[in-house]
């Protein structure tokens, strides 16, 4: 018998154990280079003003959130991150980058960093477009 369990405040535990048991089973098939790599950006006070997450796995630099404070916005901030995460990916072996973004998010920035867009989702929001964008290092 199989109890099923459905929750809108997920058991961190329990969550790490299914990621866990996931990369076991993925590791059948491929090596286990799976590694964090975050960026973090912080003012003269020590505030985060920006960063970024990511993983790095199969030779893909895989960008999860990149953020920075609209006060330190348009000036290099973003750019100096993404060449500081595409710089140690390739360190660790990397080929290709890949994430995703909004169309109220920085679709311009991502393709002016030569990122290219290889799929749309529609409806988020019932408005919205997600766009997947990669590039090669």
């Amino acid at each position: 018998m199989v109890e099923y369990e459905l929750t809108d405040k997920p058991d961190g535990e329990l969550d790490e154990h299914i990621r866990v048991k996931t990369r076991e089973y993925n590791a059948q098939f491929t090596p286990p280079e799976f590694q964090y790599l975050s960026i973090y950006c912080r003012d003269d006070d020590g505030k985060i003003v920006g960063g970024l997450t990511a993983k790095t796995y199969w030779d893909y630099f895989d960008i999860e959130f990149l953020w920075v404070d609209e006060r330190v916005r348009r000036k290099g901030v973003a750019s100096k991150v993404i060449a500081m995460g595409e710089a140690e990916a390739k360190r660790r072996g990397c080929t290709y980058a890949q994430l995703d973004t909004f169309e109220f998010q920085a679709l311009g920035f991502y393709k002016k960093a030569g990122y290219e867009l290889f799929g749309t989702l529609e409806g988020y929001c019932g408005k919205y477009q997600r766009y997947y964008l990669k590039k090669a290092l």
